[in-house]
């Protein structure tokens, strides 16, 4: 029993040495080519064969979850620091979709399976994807509340936007002064009087 103990513990510590090794082979290798890189050549890389990178993250939306492990716990620090130091609750929603614009750039392409995420349940991103929603919520409603942002805008949505900025930044046409112009684009769609009506309701501000 001691020596097949033991033995199972070697495997253990083995399986978890190679997935750790392999995290950061991805971790290098979708900064360098982005999410888009084959997973053989990660596996080939990480100098193990396709069969073991598989059995630890059997899809690519498995690993990349895996990789924003690490970045979701830096995001929930965020948020934790801005709803315990900012007050106001219009500046609070700011810094927090301003953290959440630097969680979705963590790699080139990123943008595209976190947006997937939302209409797949069964995407190893859908939980995280989903919580950072409804934190969004959180923040959102607590400006609508205080009349800082447009009444009919949902955390959805703003979340949905940020992923659509986030892709743009990295469209051929943008240029140094992008990311800048469209997070202000989207601030101007939030952050208006809440007495505002929803486009297309028919209805006059008040």
């Amino acid at each position: 029993m001691g020596e097949a103990a033991a033995g199972e513990r070697r495997q253990r510590t083995d399986k978890q040495r190679n997935r750790t090794h392999i995290l950061e082979v991805a971790e290098e290798f979708f900064a360098e080519q982005g999410i888009t890189g084959s997973m053989d050549a990660i596996a080939k890389r990480a100098g193990v064969g396709p069969g073991t990178l598989y059995r630890h993250f059997p899809n690519r939306e498995a690993l990349l979850a895996a990789l924003l492990q690490a970045r979701d716990e830096e995001l929930e620090a965020r948020r934790v620091a801005i709803q315990r130091e900012v007050t106001d609750s219009r500046a609070a929603l700011a810094q927090w979709l301003q953290a959440l614009g630097e969680w979705v750039t963590a790699f080139d392409g990123l943008p595209e399976p976190l947006r997937a995420a939302l209409t797949e349940g069964t995407s190893p991103l859908a939980i995280t994807c989903q919580g950072f929603v409804t934190t969004t919520e959180d923040f959102l409603r607590a400006a609508q509340r205080d009349g800082g942002a447009k009444p009919w805008v949902r955390g959805r949505d703003l979340f949905l936007s940020t992923l659509a900025t986030a892709w743009a930044r990295g469209a051929a046409m943008a240029d140094e002064s992008s990311p800048d112009a469209l997070v202000s684009l989207m601030r101007t769609g939030w952050e208006t009087p809440a007495t505002e009506t929803a486009p297309g309701s028919g209805e006059d501000p008040a």
